[in-house]
């Protein structure tokens, strides 16, 4: 479904870009890079995140960690991932599918400005199989992501 979601999505916001299916996994950001034969910087790597009540996706380039520091400076809390066990319930995306596209409901989007070392990025695309290929300016555009710099 989460797949489907995705598609969805950007059939209506975004209809030149299509999801990439592979038949091995690419749920990790060393996967999907070795898969699509480029840098791990480059895959985009979407992070659930607790922010007190409220869940959001935050958005960086795979090789990159966050900046403890930066973030509470940024958010105004220390940096909570969501338990592994309620990922899917929160986005409609399973563990390394996860993505800005088709969530489940509105949730606040935050990319980070480590994106933008690379002309094109490569976001999940709602299944542990898939990826989209897309400028890290537009991906920001369609899912309404405010820029941030919270990785070391």
């Amino acid at each position: 479904m989460s797949l489907n979601s995705v598609k969805v999505f950007l059939r209506q916001h975004a209809a030149d870009i299509e999801i990439v299916e592979f038949d091995v996994c690419t749920a990790t950001v060393a996967s999907a890079a070795d898969t699509l034969e480029v840098p791990q910087g480059q895959i985009a790597k979407s992070l659930s995140l607790r922010l007190g009540d409220e869940v959001i996706i935050l958005v960086v380039r795979g090789d990159a960690r966050l900046d403890n520091r930066k973030y509470k400076q940024h958010f105004g809390v220390k940096a909570r991932m969501l338990d592994a066990s309620d990922v899917e319930s929160e986005t409609g995306h399973p563990i390394g599918g996860v993505c800005p596209f088709g969530l489940i409901r509105p949730l606040r989007v935050f990319c980070d400005v480590s994106l933008r070392d690379f002309p094109v990025v490569f976001p999940a695309g709602g299944a542990p199989n898939s990826a989209v290929s897309i400028e890290p300016d537009r991906m920001a555009a369609l899912t309404g992501a405010q820029w941030v710099d919270v990785v070391q």
